[in-house]
């Protein structure tokens, strides 16, 4: 739990930090691209305005600044731009060509593009040419623009951002990293204590309860020179004391899962489990329960499926499942139970029809001591339900394997227990 809060603390704060950067950054980015090209559009549409005399004495591309013979072009901002009239044939007419240069093939693919396109502006990415055109009495005025630079100031400013944006995002995560472990510090703390705490005091009353049954057995072997409200409150006694004993059990089962490791210095074994064996063998085992129950227990299982995990602990986690499903199943229904292999998972399902879970409580059945009045209340001298540690258990139990539990429950559907190991 706690990592996965540590896990979801660093990406809201990477995620926030990431999304302000993208938003700096990409307004600045998109600033100097339309500045750019309002600037490429403003000198193209004067182009398409000038006559052969008009036109200043320049190469396509040069710098307007670093030439005085420019009138006016560092001041207003504009490109240099070469333009060139062609009849309806496409024939040359005029142009500022003597004074600007541009090769023949790029001139002959730029004007094919512009005469024959239904817009009357665009542009050829790969020799880094925009035109536009406009209409004549003779037939076409063609400017033309080298947007080399504008291109490569582009490119570069969009690395450059990448570039801050990536190094911005490692350092970031280095201090999330730091300060989520600082800021979760007292509350891992408080778990550990907690935890400690349920281990401690499950020990403490095991002792005690052990005491209590013992006297109760000696009781009960005397009890037939007690009188029957006598025996009456005796029973009483050795039921809840059993009852209580199975509740410091689940605790203490509960304080294992919390540690959520495997191995050796884990609380659980890491060996390796047939898994499909096990399934089997469980389904055998409750098919009287099942029975006595009014419902029947079927099982769909692929061969050979193997999970590295603790025997007993996996094997109390289908338990658990199929006896909750066989206690909460419709009469003359079936507890189907699947385990088929998933990529490189195994995928344990297992399925009832009965009354579905209402959808509020859904969220809620692998709390502890959660328990809905329709589904998980337990009646008096009724065995329909516990201290709603059972689910919380399998829960524990799948994700120290490293696995996932999950719930669905509709009506047509019935209720399913999903396993993933």
């Amino acid at each position: 739990m706690l990592k996965r809060l540590r896990r979801k603390f660093i990406l809201i704060v990477m995620v926030l930090v990431g999304l302000v950067l993208v938003a700096v950054l990409g307004s600045t980015y998109l600033s100097s691209y339309y500045s750019f090209h309002g600037m490429l559009d403003v000198s193209l549409s004067r182009a398409l305005g000038y006559d052969e005399t008009s036109r200043p004495s320049v190469g396509i591309g040069q710098d307007a600044s670093s030439d005085p013979s420019i009138e006016g072009e560092s001041e207003t901002g504009h490109m240099v731009v070469f333009w060139v009239d062609v009849d309806s044939e496409g024939a040359l007419l005029h142009s500022n060509g003597a004074s600007v240069t541009i090769s023949t093939s790029s001139l002959e693919t730029v004007l094919s593009e512009a005469l024959t396109a239904e817009d009357d502006t665009g542009s050829v990415d790969s020799l880094h040419l925009s035109w536009r055109r406009a209409e004549t009495t003779t037939g076409w005025r063609v400017a033309i623009a080298d947007t080399s630079g504008i291109d490569s100031t582009l490119r570069s400013m969009a690395l450059q951002d990448l570039v801050i944006i990536s190094l911005s995002m490692l350092a970031l995560f280095g201090i999330t990293w730091y300060l989520s472990k600082w800021a979760l510090g007292p509350v891992e703390k408080s778990w550990d204590q907690q935890r400690r705490f349920v281990a401690d005091a499950s020990h403490e009353l095991k002792t005690p309860l052990s005491v209590i049954l013992a006297n109760s057995q000696i009781l009960e072997e005397h009890a037939g020179d007690l009188p029957s409200d006598d025996q009456r409150w005796l029973k009483s006694t050795q039921d809840e004391a059993e009852r209580m004993k199975g509740l410091v059990n689940d605790l203490l089962e509960l304080a294992r899962t919390d540690e959520n490791t495997l191995g050796d210095k884990g609380a659980f074994q890491a060996i390796d489990i047939d898994l499909s064996s096990l399934v089997e063998n469980v389904a055998l085992e409750f098919d009287a329960v099942a029975f006595e129950r009014g419902c029947e227990i079927e099982s769909d299982v692929d061969e050979g499926i193997h999970v590295t995990g603790d025997p007993a602990e996996i094997g109390r986690l289908v338990k658990t499942l199929t006896e909750n499903a066989c206690k909460y199943a419709a009469a003359n229904s079936t507890v189907m139970m699947t385990l088929h292999r998933d990529g490189a998972h195994a995928r344990l399902v297992v399925n009832n029809q009965g009354s579905p879970i209402d959808p509020e409580d859904l969220p809620h059945v692998f709390d502890r001591f959660y328990r809905s009045d329709k589904s998980r209340t337990r009646e008096t001298g009724e065995e329909t339900g516990g201290y709603g540690l059972g689910l919380a258990i399998a829960k524990g139990i799948a994700e120290a394997h490293k696995g996932t539990i999950t719930c669905t429950s509709t009506e047509d559907a019935g209720t399913s227990f999903i396993v993933t190991l």
